[in-house]
Parts: structure tokens; sequence; C-alpha cells
């Protein structure tokens, strides 16, 4: 399975179903997943006979707005994908969360793919979405013009950290983290609070810089049908033991318990090859 999806891929999705499904209206709406489904009042049927307005993005969630001032809210968790079909699933499907049929023979499927189902989608009054509680807590967007980094991450805390945190800046994930920070040529364990306002305006500009080059990218090779897994254009992230873009030097990891930070010694931490902290939990 592919990476999480993160701010560029979301983004991409929302533009490409935006274009593709503006217009049409949803003939039956269905939750095979039935905990993938976090409200009931207005129940999920009410979306039946509505056009949609919009899709659009907050964060890493999605906004799918509808006639009659109605918004469902998807978040994808770390497995999901919302994409489109032109046949319709079958309710067997293991993978399907929610299916809104459309009436030109469509679908727009929520999907999760592995055993533990956490996506999950919320219908709402359209007035009351900016209130829900998930984006009620997300700090600002990571693109495209978030605010100054020197102020937005000044706390005691790792780099990674605080940029994977989305109630502090909301978007970005494992995979981008590590393509930023190296880009910055910053440590992922330099502490924000230790940010001066060159490094913090340096971070903010290649944070800008990566996810909007990514999104390009993604304009550029991807079309419907929206693929399981997309082809981030990582450089980094993953990349142990591969040559350094930038200095050539090998890249190394620290591996935690359930994913791995890549980074290169040269260009980000001095020389200094940190520990692997599994390694360091069993010295103890």
């Amino acid at each position: 399975m592919s990476e999480m999806p993160e701010l560029p891929e979301v983004e991409i999705t929302a533009r490409l179903l935006h274009r593709a499904v503006v217009g049409t209206e949803v003939s039956s709406a269905l939750a095979p997943g039935v905990n993938a489904l976090k409200t009931f009042n207005p129940p999920l049927s009410a979306l039946e006979t509505r056009a949609i307005h919009a899709v659009r993005r907050r964060g890493k969630l999605f906004l799918v707005e509808f006639d009659g001032d109605l918004t469902m809210v998807v978040h994808l968790m770390s497995a999901g994908r919302l994409q489109l079909f032109d046949r319709r699933a079958s309710l067997r499907d293991r993978t399907s969360r929610l299916l809104l049929r459309l009436d030109d023979g469509r679908e727009l499927r929520l999907r999760e793919f592995g055993t533990k189902q956490r996506a999950w989608a919320k219908v709402l009054q359209s007035e009351d979405v900016m209130e829900e509680e998930t984006i009620v807590s997300l700090g600002p967007d990571a693109w495209p013009a978030p605010p100054p980094f020197d102020e937005l991450l000044d706390a005691p805390r790792p780099l990674y950290a605080l940029l994977r945190d989305q109630h502090v800046i909301a978007g970005i994930g494992r995979s981008w983290v590590d393509e930023i920070l190296h880009g910055a040529q910053l440590s992922p364990f330099a502490r924000g609070s230790e940010l001066d306002e060159e490094e913090g305006e340096r971070l903010r500009s290649e944070t800008m810089a990566r996810l909007g080059a990514a999104i390009d990218h993604y304009e550029r090779v991807l079309k419907l049908p929206i693929p399981d897994k997309l082809p981030m254009p990582l450089t980094v992230h993953a990349r142990r033991g591969e040559p350094c873009p930038r200095c050539g030097e090998k890249i190394e990891a620290v591996f935690y318990e359930d994913y791995v930070m890549c980074y290169c010694p040269t260009c980000q931490t001095g020389g200094k090859v940190m520990k692997d902290r599994r390694l360091s939990r069993l010295l103890k």
C-alpha cells in the first residue's frame, strides 16, 4: 500500500474530483463500512437527489459540498482513499466504507485498505462545518501561505514532531516532513523554540515550495481514475542508504515502532548519525 495521503495528495485528489463531479446528483448513498459514518443527523440519505457543488480540502480532510447547504467531511486517516469509479462497487467489496452513487452511473467511493477501519465521514449542515471538532483543532494550512514559522513553531519540541502535529500546522505527515527538513537543511531533532528568524523563514519557504512542487507534479502526471498508489516525487523519505540528492552522502534513518524518519547527516545533523530508537529502548 502507498504512503498515507498528505496535503499534496489530498489537494490533487480534491481538484480532480471537483472537475469531474460538480453538478452531478447523488442517486443513492450507502455506508457498507458502518463504522465509517460518524453522524446520523442529517442522515446519509439526506444527500440523495442533491447535486455536488464542490470538492475542497482543509488540511488532510476533504469537504464535499452539496445542494441544500450540506457538506460531507471525509478523513482518510492512514489508509483511506476517496476515488471515482465508472462502475458501482459490490456491497461485498471489503475496501468500501462509503458509496455515493451518482445519477450518471459513476460512484464516488471512500475506500480503506488494511484492517484498522479508521477512515470516517460526517454529513453536516454547511454552516456547522467550521465548528466540527477535527476542523476546529487544526492549525493553519501548510500550503499555500502559512504564517511565520519562528512564531508558529515556537515550542520546545523537535521540528519533526511539530511539523507533523496537525494542531500546529495542517497537512504535513511522515513523507513530506522528511523532504521539507532536508530541503531546509535543518535537523529533525532541532527544537522549534530554537529557530531564529532566518531559519524559520527558510523552513517556511521550503514548506511552501516542496508542497507546491508536488502538487504541480501531480497536475502533470495524474488523471482519473485516481490510482491507489500515487507517484509521490520523494527524494529523501524511504531512501535510506541511497545518496543524498544534494551532497551525495548516504541517507540515514531513525526507526521508530511504526515509521521511519530519513535524513542526511552531512546536510542536516552536522555529520552526526542519530541512534536507532528501537535499539535505544531495548538498551534501557
